[in-house]
């Protein structure tokens, strides 16, 4: 699944490009995880404004509206003056006159919605329990001690629901985890001040180590550009189960929690 890393990096592709862009029309293909929620022809002739990030949503600022756009599982933009004719597996075309935005989606996990606004209902039911953004200022390490207190639930599993800290997917959380020497498996509110202020600078260094790699392409995922990313070439437990952690050479271990796969190093991360 795309996170936070390969959705800012498809930002970046082509969010320069498309903005000041006229919106000549809006093509939907096979339905997406949610209907679009207006009709196709709402936007046509309206200007897009910016492209922005929440989490892993893409925000489409148009004259017209807002356009909420999520990768799902499997997918990915692709932007450009050229694209062949949409192929089975193309779900969403916005054309524009500086080319048209295209989501390939083979699982159908997507979305593509549409809101008045931001603060919309159709909106904040997406967007409106999203915890801070570990790239800005906003993400403090006193503030993410205190929330993290009283919390039952295994770390791993509060750095993937996002109410705290958004962005923080699998891969990255397993990095992140790792990087700070705590097991994933330890109770979020047993964490103590400085072992959580150690987990809160490696959640801001894995994640900038990812942009900078172009994020992970472990299948199919590209930025809007085509381009692959490379961080996973550098990971030091994720879906390395049975090979030689990269500190001490014991075997990486895998285990299961909530349906994903979590990497860790037995001896790297004792608590």
């Amino acid at each position: 699944m795309p996170e936070l890393p390969e959705v800012e990096v498809t930002r970046l592709s082509f969010a320069s490009r498309i903005a000041g862009a006229k919106i000549l029309d809006l093509q939907m293909g096979k339905p997406l995880r949610w209907p679009l929620g207006c009709d196709a022809a709402h936007l046509t002739g309206h200007t897009v404004l910016e492209v922005r990030r929440r989490g892993k949503y893409l925000l489409l600022d148009t004259t017209g509206g807002l356009l909420l756009i999520h990768l799902g599982m499997s997918g990915s933009l692709g932007f450009g003056a050229d694209l062949p004719p949409p192929g089975k597996h193309d779900h969403f075309d916005l054309r524009t006159t500086a080319g048209t935005l295209r989501l390939h989606d083979p699982r159908r996990f997507g979305a593509v919605v549409y809101a008045p606004a931001e603060h919309d209902a159709a909106a904040q039911k997406l967007l409106g329990r999203l915890g801070v953004e570990p790239l800005t200022d906003a993400f403090e390490a006193l503030a993410f001690y205190r929330a993290l207190q009283g919390r039952q639930t295994a770390i791993k599993q509060v750095l993937l629901a996002g109410e705290i800290v958004v962005g923080v997917g699998n891969i990255y959380a397993s990095e992140a985890l790792f990087m700070a020497g705590i097991r994933p498996t330890v109770r979020a509110g047993r964490l103590s001040k400085p072992r959580a202020a150690r987990l809160h600078a490696a959640i801001r260094s894995v994640l900038t180590q990812a942009l900078t790699k172009g994020g992970s392409t472990l299948k199919d995922f590209s930025n809007a550009m085509g381009e692959s990313g490379y961080f996973q070439l550098e990971a030091m437990v994720y879906d390395r189960a049975g090979l030689p952690c990269k500190l001490c050479a014991a075997p990486v271990r895998m285990l299961r929690q909530g349906q994903r796969s979590t990497f860790y190093c037995v001896n790297c991360q004792k608590h």
